[in-house]
């Protein structure tokens, strides 16, 4: 069972991201604060580190530049209210794999996770070409989507969007998620953005036979079918 160590000073948000982890398969090793948490993370063995900005005795800054200058490379994902784009850059150039802003949802704290674990295990260096999910099949290069063998015309947004939603399958994928990671987007535009893709998408995929693959998760985010977990209602 891999370990993460979770350096966060807050009790109730430490206790929340503990529990997510313990009910995702992890142990779970909690510091509350920097210097603490950095002895830990020296002398400890951890597949990833969750790692507060914002810490008593030391701050999160500090704690990931001593572990890198160590000669640790145990991944890292930071935590922030801090979301601006200066105070990214500075987590991500003193080293953080991944820096997820406060709010979150505990499904992309673990997907986030999950990806930082397979960059530094390299298993993620095979390139893929080709989804499958069900009758549901994407052709990575050549940018087509079928149906049981019957093709659905997408335009070049609306592929990227269901990739991601595939390359996510069994996880429920928030708003912000597809925002960074379909949009390139750092902020929340405001905007419905998100609502009128999917819905085009939704569309197009009926016409297409696939009706009812991509699901709503009410106050989550959306998931491929067939996933465990959440309420699913039509959108």
């Amino acid at each position: 069972m891999a370990s993460i160590l979770c350096i966060e000073d807050d009790t109730t948000m430490a206790a929340y991201v503990a529990k997510g982890l313990a009910d995702a398969g992890y142990q779970v090793e909690i510091a509350s604060d920097g210097q603490q948490g950095l002895e830990l993370a020296l002398h400890g063995h951890h597949a990833a580190i969750v790692l507060d900005r914002m810490l008593p005795t030391m701050d999160g800054l500090t704690v990931l530049t001593q572990l890198r200058a160590a000669g640790h490379n145990t991944p890292v994902v930071m935590l922030s209210a801090l979301a601006s784009l200066d105070e990214r850059v500075r987590g991500l150039r003193a080293g953080c794999d991944d820096y997820v802003t406060k709010p979150f949802e505990l499904p992309e704290l673990l997907a986030r996770l999950e990806a930082v674990q397979r960059r530094a295990t390299g298993t993620a260096t095979a390139e893929v070409t080709r989804l499958v999910e069900g009758e549901l099949e994407l052709d990575l290069l050549a940018r087509r989507v079928t149906w049981a063998g019957r093709r659905i015309d997408l335009q070049p947004r609306e592929f990227r969007l269901l990739e991601y939603l595939v390359r996510h399958r069994g996880q429920v994928v928030t708003r912000s998620m597809l925002l960074e990671g379909v949009w390139d987007y750092h902020f929340d535009p405001g905007t419905n953005v998100i609502d009128v893709h999917v819905s085009r998408l939704r569309k197009k995929l009926d016409e297409g036979g696939a009706g009812g693959i991509v699901e709503t998760v009410r106050g989550a985010g959306y998931r491929v079918a067939g996933a465990v977990g959440g309420e699913p209602v039509s959108a």
